[in-house]
């Protein structure tokens, strides 16, 4: 099961909690540091663009994948998504079928990117980029949903995502706070940084990178992907179950939705018959809409019972990933630099 975040994560000053826990994030930090150090990661014949994230929980990762696999795509390019398939139960290398697959199977988010482009679930990182050499499908270039600090599979360029509100929390490495590894490690791995800000959020986050990043720190948002009036027509009932439920809900509300109730789920929670039953009982009961993220809704696909009612009730918010200014410009550029100089490459 997916780590719960803990509000005390996010407070300005560690707490009681966060100290007491700080040997062992400290620990952790040594084990992230000595296994990076140890690695010998497989170079891939194809260029890698990573995208992941410093810290637990959701920073927006997926919509960053998805325009990035749509970027090369329009530039004449043959992108496939390498993704662990986090919540599924398939080990890999395996070829997505987005139309016959479950989330059970491969994971939410990987059926979300495979609704996009060609999408391999592995573990195994290296195994799944042979596997995409492999084919049977042509590929020009391997997106790599995650995996910033997997060693395991050597990378051409690394994007980190981080969150334009939360920031890095307190600070500390798990469990004392939200970051997977010591920062100075994990900024060492970066190439750039794109900071997801939510709306009404400032760009303090953004400008404190750039005085402690040396490479480009972009600015970004997730806007709806088509027409909101919808959620206008009635008031809702919203729920999810994401690394940051908090963003949805605050979305929901600066598009004008009347949210008359809120229900969270841990991050990837498949729900149980029982807690679809008393989502749809609860709407029904107060003649609410049902709104969730695409992700919670593609958790629901193929399923029996409740939770399929629950599918065909309920509706997701889709979201795109826009950039500030002459951000995305910059952003195409870079990684056409990338993979410019790794085809160069003796």
């Amino acid at each position: 099961m997916p780590l719960e975040e803990p509000a005390w994560w996010y407070a300005r000053e560690p707490n009681r909690v966060a100290r007491l826990l700080s040997p062992l994030g400290r620990l952790w930090g040594h084990v992230a540091r000595r296994r990076l150090a140890r690695a010998r990661p497989y170079r891939s014949r194809l260029p890698v663009v990573c995208i992941g994230n410093f810290t637990a929980g959701g920073t927006g990762k997926t919509p960053l994948v998805l325009h990035v696999c749509a970027l090369l795509a329009a530039r004449g390019e043959a992108p496939a998504a390498l993704t662990r398939g986090y919540g599924g139960s398939f080990k890999g290398p395996y070829w997505v079928d987005p139309v016959h697959d479950h989330a059970a199977q491969v994971g939410d988010e990987a059926l979300l990117l495979a609704a996009a482009a060609r999408t391999l679930v592995s573990r195994n990182r290296a195994l799944g980029a042979r596997a995409i050499e492999a084919g049977p499908h042509a590929t020009s270039v391997i997106v790599m949903d995650d995996g910033l600090q997997n060693p395991s599979l050597e990378k051409d360029l690394v994007i980190a995502v981080v969150d334009g509100a939360r920031g890095f929390g307190n600070g500390r490495v798990l469990p004392a706070g939200p970051l997977r590894a010591p920062l100075d490690v994990q900024l060492a791995l970066a190439d750039l940084i794109v900071v997801n800000e939510p709306p009404g959020s400032d760009a303090g986050v953004a400008e404190g990178l750039r005085r402690s990043f040396t490479g480009p720190v972009l600015r970004a948002g997730t806007v709806p992907r088509e027409d909101t009036a919808w959620l206008r027509d009635r008031p809702v009932l919203a729920w999810a179950g994401i690394g940051n439920p908090a963003r949805f809900f605050a979305t929901l509300h600066g598009l004008g939705a009347d949210v008359r109730a809120q229900r969270t789920f841990r991050d990837h929670h498949e729900l149980r018959p029982e807690e679809a039953a008393a989502l749809l009982a609860l709407a029904e009961a107060n003649d609410w809409q049902l709104v969730t993220t695409e992700k919670d809704l593609v958790r629901l696909g193929r399923r029996d019972g409740a939770a399929g009612v629950l599918a065909m009730h309920a509706r997701a918010l889709p979201i795109r990933l826009a950039f500030a200014g002459n951000d995305g410009e910059r952003l195409g550029e870079l990684i056409a630099s990338s993979l410019h100089a790794r085809r160069a490459a003796p």
